[in-house]
């Protein structure tokens, strides 16, 4: 079964669901429009990669984007939660990457088609492992940043989130349901960029989490 690491111990994924758009100055660097409400989507739980894995680029696409990204891990089942009462149910917190293939998704959109080939090929759900939230700062002042070959290429904080971390889960739960297991892609600041062959990538939720992955 797909699964995360939280304190040591392997928890069950069963679903990904990502939030796009949710840093205003990563949808201008895009083009793109800011929402109106969380813009979600969904990987399968085969796109998974955990940290130390390999980066596999998919042969049909000639750029690939790295999108570094807050991740929550929920531990219980969350249907119609108040965005007050969302932190009882993130168990773990940790660092990933949300891997578009850009030339995929832009034609995709083009034809108004959906982006599944872009977002969910095997690998493109990279994540670290998880620790308790009871050990981080308030969820409104977590700060992570990307490295690739040394070079700082994306920092965030996800104060600077449109929809916050409470919002997200209280919006995913009511309208989609948010069963025991699901992970949240929380969104990407910009910066976003290609990754290439040959590359080391370092991810870091500052203080707390460090891992890495060499794209082959």
């Amino acid at each position: 079964m797909p699964h995360i690491v939280l304190n040591g111990e392997r928890r069950e994924v069963s679903n990904i669901f990502c939030i796009g758009r949710n840093y205003r100055e990563h949808a201008k660097e895009l083009g793109n429009a800011v929402p109106e409400e969380p813009l979600a989507f969904l990987k399968p739980t085969g796109a998974l990669l955990q940290a130390g894995s390999p980066i596999v680029l998919p042969p049909y696409s000639e750029s690939v984007h790295y999108e570094c990204e807050l991740v929550l891990y929920i531990g219980r089942t969350a249907e119609y939660v108040s965005a007050a009462d969302a932190m009882d149910y993130v168990a773990g917190v940790g660092i990933g990457l949300d891997l578009t293939a850009r030339d995929v998704q832009s034609t995709a959109k083009s034809q108004g088609l959906p982006w599944l080939k872009a977002k969910g090929f095997r690998g493109s759900a990279c994540v670290s492992h998880f620790v308790s939230p009871a050990v981080l700062p308030a969820p409104d002042c977590l700060g992570f940043s990307l490295h690739i070959n040394g070079g700082l290429r994306q920092q965030g904080d996800s104060g600077q989130m449109m929809f916050s971390v409470p919002q997200l889960i209280a919006f995913l739960s009511a309208t989609y349901g948010l069963p025991a297991g699901s992970l949240i892609y929380t969104g990407t600041p910009e910066g976003v960029g290609e990754l290439h062959h040959g590359d080391s990538v370092q991810l870091s939720l500052h203080g707390h989490i460090d891992c890495g992955f060499q794209v082959a």
